[in-house]
């Protein structure tokens, strides 16, 4: 049964997509393009849950993100 995670996603300095699996600490790929970047993120997934040295899923209910300027 598929699991979901969140997935947030940033522009580099250079250009590149970040994505980071909040759910999976560590787990976080880029790519030049959002589709590539979802590819890409999918299959991190896959080897982050396949290792055998993987940390355990944090699975918590995402609520949003907010800037603060300070």
């Amino acid at each position: 049964m598929p699991k979901d995670f969140t997935v947030v996603i940033e522009e580099g300095e250079d250009g590149y997509l970040i994505s980071e699996v909040l759910e999976l600490p560590g787990c976080h790929t880029q790519a030049k393009s959002l589709d590539e970047l979802m590819k890409r993120t999918k299959e991190a997934i896959r080897i982050y849950l396949g290792s055998s040295k993987q940390k355990e899923a944090i699975f918590t209910k995402f609520l949003g993100i907010q800037k603060l300027a300070v």
